[in-house]
């Protein structure tokens, strides 16, 4: 995959479209990722103890890797990810800048 843990993207489609955030988690067997603040869903939680009351949290869901775009950390836009070899193996490039991500 081409968009990593800890990597700031920019969201391309869905309910959050145009907005940006950092990518918590990556999940390479189903081509999703879990990006923070993002695609928020509801989630209620019961009560553990008598008298407390439930809550409803919001906790992040994943989204499918095509739907988010990776921000180039050098010249700040969203870009499409290539590939250069190098003698420290294969690294990612920017698209636009040419830059190393």
């Amino acid at each position: 995959m081409k968009i990593r843990k800890g990597d700031q993207v920019n969201i391309i489609a869905g309910k959050d479209r145009g907005k940006s955030g950092k990518v918590i988690r990556v999940i390479p067997e189903a081509s999703r990722i879990v990006v923070e603040g993002l695609n928020l869903v509801k989630r209620h939680v019961r009560p553990r103890r008598s008298g407390e009351k439930g809550q409803r949290l919001e906790t992040p869901a994943s989204l499918n890797v095509s739907n988010a775009m990776l921000v180039c950390p050098k010249c700040g836009k969203a870009t499409r990810v290539a590939y250069a070899v190098t003698e420290q193996g294969k690294n990612r490039v920017c698209k636009q800048c040419k830059g190393e991500i």
